[in-house]
């Protein structure tokens, strides 16, 4: 598997050598859907609370007599079939959305999800990738250069201009190869990579 090293202008350079088994995967539609739920399932906090009949605030009094109105009978407000009471099954913060990935499964989708991702030509590999203030218009101007305006950028390592730089730009991320998410690699129409992180990214997911 061969992909495209492209300059600093965007421009197609040369190639870099890539393992079939990490970017030469079939898609698997099914495997990345999953892949996503579950990432997204286990970020939630499950801090959300509702109340039953005996937690929400109200009074014991019987609305209304309990014969001559024609209506049902009624004895609190606090039923779950009244506006305003409590609920019959309600959520608890204690909730548990924890969703189990096996770790061939993991491997198999972020494979999969970069293996389209070079399909589509929406994965690039450049030389390296900084810059030399933390600067903000600096990574704007990179990566206008690169035709990119949402991209994901994976390094090797973390440089602390490029992360400085990026905070103030929502359409950029720069991450750690380790650090490359399903739904991250799903979510942003460009990815750019380094060539040291393709390698340890072949480390990781192969």
């Amino acid at each position: 598997m061969e992909l495209k090293l492209i300059n600093d202008q965007g421009q197609a350079s040369a190639t870099v050598q890539a393992s079939d088994a990490v970017f030469g995967r079939e898609y698997n539609e099914a495997l990345v859907h999953q892949l996503v739920v579950a990432y997204q399932a286990n970020a939630r906090s499950g801090n959300r609370a509702q109340k039953d009949r005996g937690e929400v605030k109200h009074t014991t009094h019987k609305p209304f007599r309990q014969k001559g109105t024609g209506n049902a009978r009624a004895g609190m407000s606090s039923s779950p079939l009244w506006r305003g009471g409590g609920r019959i099954f309600p959520n608890r913060p204690d909730e548990n959305f924890t969703q189990k990935v096996n770790r061939k499964q993991f491997r198999a989708g972020i494979a999969s999800i970069l293996s389209q991702l070079v399909r589509e030509d929406r994965l690039v590999v450049v030389e390296s990738f900084t810059v030399d203030a933390p600067k903000t218009r600096l990574l704007a101007q990179k990566l206008k250069g690169f035709g990119a305006e949402s991209v994901l950028v994976i390094t090797d390592e973390m440089d602390e201009n490029l992360w400085l730089s990026s905070r103030n730009l929502h359409n950029v991320l720069v991450l750690e190869a380790h650090e490359a998410d399903p739904v991250s690699l799903v979510r942003y129409p460009r990815v750019i990579v380094t060539r040291a992180a393709v390698a340890k990214i072949e480390e990781m997911w192969q």
